[in-house]
């Protein structure tokens, strides 16, 4: 009875059966059942079946370097490196670093490739090789673009790839020292499922250009599409696999752009970089506080100069309003370049505390030169120049104002104060209204000095205006009855 019959196999465990897998063709969110909208971009119909990868045991494998104490590593290989373009080195918190993979992304037409044929002309003629892959454009096409900004030198080579086998191929044969792609979503990988530019390519694309910039100590540069709200189109992953993150921005109706480090394992995160874009080329702007400044040969209602910070640097931006009567039921409320839900704040604060009657005017705010203020410290400026426009009293003249405004028409402290305060003093403005310290906010008006520019602290936004004369009933003389002003 103990032996086994031999028709009987013997039991054994059955393989489980793998689950079906879904992924977003948008963004990769992936799910084991099928669904209409993904889960994480929102995106309607772009979840579909995709195969699913067995699972296996990775063995020991030998090690490529023999793991050193951190203090034996030598930095010497990973030095800072100037790229030839003194804003972009800023953002990059010193230039380029050797075999770092940086991803560059902004939307079309905001000069990404003709910022990055500079850095590559710049890097060439300091004899150092550079290698430019343009998957969007044809090599001609790229070097009229070089004969018009003079970025044509004998170290910089050109290639007009689409296949990731033959980019590599190009660096094989050339041995850059710096690689800039012209863009990663162009660029497909034989033998991965799905199109350029989707999930699984990018991430394969984006995997080996950075294995190759590891190994062979390239300083590669990858430009990244946007999606309409703005953010790196692909997958999240291309962000976490690249070392530094950059966004090129800028109006279309101006020709200042701006770039914004959002991630860098090698500086600050919170440096931009300022560019004039015109037909000669790109050319980095040191002190761009004069595109935002209109200096007025006469006194001018309804405007005012506030101080905002762009990461680590001061700027100058003025603030122009103005206030008619409205014909029509409901008065319009327009701005530009100013966060629209913080106007209609001022403006609440300015009917209930001040004493203004704008519930029956059409209001206009913008700034001057397509500068775009968002931060709470430009609130002051912007009651100031709503003020001026309501009375049609101008400003007085080398004015600045800065400070965030209370629901309660107090003002608050901002950050990096001294900075600003510096920066309009080198600037030649002569006084500045900043609020007070908040425990010593009184009716009183107290005065220091800054750089010789005169600083006056307020606690409240009534007195602010009340001393620039821009409301009724005024209870002292101020600062136009100064003789020293």
């Amino acid at each position: 009875m103990s032996v086994a019959w031999p028709s009987v196999l013997p039991m054994s465990k059955a393989a489980p059966k793998p689950r079906p897998a879904f992924r977003c063709s948008e963004c990769g969110w992936e799910a084991v059942k099928w669904v209409g909208r993904c889960g994480e971009c929102q995106a309607w119909g772009s979840v579909a079946e995709t195969a699913v990868a067995t699972v296996g045991r990775t063995a020991a494998a030998p090690v490529s370097a023999k793991a050193v104490p951190i203090g034996e590593v030598s930095v010497e290989q990973s030095a800072y490196r100037s790229s030839g373009v003194p804003e972009l080195d800023r953002v990059l918190g010193g230039g380029l670093v050797p075999g770092a993979v940086i991803l560059l992304a902004g939307e079309p037409g905001v000069g990404k490739s003709t910022l990055l044929l500079e850095v590559a002309a710049q890097t060439a003629r300091y004899q150092r090789r550079a290698l430019y892959v343009s998957g969007e454009e044809s090599a001609s096409q790229v070097r009229l673009r070089a004969d018009r900004t003079e970025a044509v030198q004998p170290e910089l080579y050109l290639a007009a790839e689409t296949d990731l086998g033959a980019v590599l191929t190009h660096i094989e044969e050339t041995k850059p020292a710096l690689l800039v792609v012209d863009s990663v979503q162009t660029i497909g990988a034989a033998g991965v499922d799905g199109v350029p530019g989707g999930v699984a390519q990018v991430k394969e694309v984006a995997a080996a250009l950075v294995r190759t910039a590891k190994t062979r100590n390239i300083t590669t540069v990858l430009v990244g599409h946007v999606t309409k709200d703005g953010s790196i189109a692909g997958p999240r992953v291309l962000e976490h696999l690249v070392d530094v993150v950059l966004h090129f921005e800028g109006d279309r109706n101006s020709r200042f752009r701006m770039v914004r480090a959002m991630k860098n394992r090698f500086g600050p995160v919170d440096e931009v970089g300022c560019f004039d874009l015109s037909a000669d080329g790109i050319t980095a702007v040191t002190d761009p506080t004069g595109l935002f400044v209109e200096r007025h040969h006469q006194p001018v209602s309804g405007t005012c100069v506030a101080v905002t910070m762009e990461g680590r640097r001061p700027m100058l931006a003025e603030v122009q309003a103005l206030v008619t009567a409205s014909a029509l039921d409901r008065p319009r409320r327009t701005t530009s370049g100013l966060d629209g839900s913080r106007v209609a704040m001022v403006l609440a604060v300015l009917q209930r505390h001040c004493g203004y009657g704008l519930a029956v005017r059409d209001i206009f705010a913008s700034t001057v030169g397509g500068a775009r203020l968002s931060e709470p410290a430009s609130d002051l400026a912007v009651a100031v120049a709503l003020a001026s426009a309501t009375t049609g009293d101008p400003t007085p003249p080398g004015v600045v104002a800065m400070g965030e405004i209370g629901l309660a028409g107090e003002l608050r402290r901002v950050r990096d104060l001294p900075q600003r305060l510096a920066e309009a003093a080198r600037l030649g403005f002569s006084v500045a209204v900043v609020p007070a310290e908040p425990g010593e906010r009184s009716a009183t008006v107290r005065e220091r000095r800054v750089d010789g520019m005169r600083v006056f602290e307020l606690g409240d936004v009534r007195s602010a205006l009340e001393f620039l004369r821009l409301t009724t009933p005024v209870r002292e003389s101020h600062l136009r009855d100064d003789p020293e002003f």
